[in-house]
């Protein structure tokens, strides 16, 4: 039987969408064509990279875990895409999903369409 602490849910920090990592996070997602907020050790990271890295197009790779405001603009992200877990990757400002996500789409041949 589980404990009752490990079962309950713990509260997540309120997070402002105004705030300096919020800010951020919307200018760099509006001056650049893609962005991966990633963590460097992730294979999703790493996944979602080498998508991009085939059609030789550099996407500007924002690595979380090397950044001291990291948690922060990974709930800044939890609250505009509906969940905190890397890569989160945008193309034109659009949100278009995480590693498998990225790799589904190529492998479809959509993300390719972005880049004609």
């Amino acid at each position: 039987m589980g404990s009752v602490i490990s079962s309950m849910q713990m509260p997540q920090p309120l997070v402002s969408m105004e705030s300096t990592q919020a800010i951020f996070v919307r200018e760099i997602i509006a001056n650049n064509k893609v962005v991966i907020f990633s963590k460097s050790y992730c294979p999703y990271s790493s996944m979602a990279k080498e998508q991009f890295r085939k059609m030789d197009v550099k996407p500007v790779a924002v690595e979380l875990d090397l950044r001291e405001d990291g948690a922060e603009i990974q709930a800044v992200l939890g609250r505009m895409t509906g969940a905190k877990t890397v890569p989160r990757c945008f193309i034109n400002g659009k949100f278009v999903g995480g590693g498998t996500d990225v790799k589904r789409l190529y492998d479809q041949g959509i993300l390719q369409k972005y880049f004609m």
